[in-house]
C-alpha cells in the first residue's frame, strides 16, 4: 500500500517529501483555503514541483459541461496533476469525457461501493471511499473500502482504491489489511505512523547503556 499526504500546506509536503515515503498528494478546496492560499493555481503547481507523484486537484464548478472544461484546463497546470470529480451522476459524465481524454481522475467523495463501481466504469484511475466520514455516521467506513478492493479485483477492474478521510494510524493498518492500494492521510497521522513509545524508549535505553560502557 502507498501512502500519499492529505494536505495543502507547503511546508508539510516539503518535511514529508524529505522522507522519501510519500508517492503522491491529495488536496480539496478546504485545505487549500485553509492555507490561505488566494492563488488556486500556483498553490497546485508548487505542490506539483515538489512531489512527482499523483497531486489530485478538484474542480470548483458545478455542471458536467463546466467540470469538464476545467478538468481539461487544470490538468495542464503540471504533467502529474489528477481531476478530482466528486461521485454523482453528472460528475460520472465528466469523468467519462476527461478520462476520454486521457486526463486522469479521482472519483472522490465516495460513500458506496455502487458509487466507487461507476466511477471505476467510467474510467477513473482512482476512487476515493471516505472511511472517518462513514464511520462519524455510524457505519463501518473501511468494510465500504474492503468490499470495494475484493469488487475491483474480482472483475479485474484497473482502477485504484484510495482510502480516505483518515483520522488515526490504525485506519492505516485497516486500510492495508482491506487491500486498499493508497491511503491518504493528514501529516499529523503521517508523524504518528512513525513514533511508538516503546522505540523511544528503547532508543533512550540503548544510548544510556553506550555511554556507560564508554565511560569506563
Amino acid at each position: 500500500m502507498r501512502i500519499f499526504l492529505d494536505t495543502a500546506n507547503i511546508d508539510q509536503i516539503r518535511q514529508a517529501a524529505k522522507l522519501c515515503i510519500i508517492s503522491g498528494i491529495t488536496t480539496n478546496p478546504s485545505l487549500v483555503s485553509k492555507e490561505a492560499a488566494a492563488d488556486y493555481q500556483n498553490t497546485i503547481k508548487e505542490i506539483c514541483s515538489i512531489i512527482p507523484g499523483p497531486v489530485s486537484t478538484e474542480v470548483l464548478v458545478e455542471g458536467a459541461q463546466a467540470m469538464i472544461e476545467q478538468g481539461r484546463l487544470i490538468s495542464t497546470w503540471a504533467p502529474n496533476v489528477v481531476i478530482k470529480i466528486p461521485a454523482s451522476d453528472g460528475r460520472v459524465l465528466a469523468t467519462s469525457v476527461l478520462t476520454r481524454d486521457n486526463i486522469k481522475v479521482n472519483f472522490t467523495l465516495c460513500f458506496s461501493l455502487n458509487q466507487a463501481l461507476l466511477g471505476a466504469l467510467a474510467g477513473a484511475t482512482y476512487v476515493s471511499p471516505f472511511v472517518g466520514r462513514l464511520d462519524d455516521i455510524g457505519h463501518d467506513g473501511m468494510q465500504v473500502v474492503k468490499d470495494i478492493v475484493d469488487v475491483f479485483n474480482h472483475y479485474q477492474l484497473p482502477t485504484e482504491v484510495i482510502a480516505a478521510s483518515i483520522r488515526h494510524p490504525q485506519h492505516c493498518v485497516a486500510a492495508a489489511k482491506a487491500g486498499a492500494h493508497i491511503a491518504t492521510v493528514p501529516y499529523n497521522v503521517l508523524m504518528q505512523m512513525l513514533h511508538h513509545p516503546l522505540t523511544d524508549i528503547g532508543v533512550t535505553r540503548f544510548l544510556a547503556d553506550w555511554q556507560s560502557v564508554s565511560q569506563r
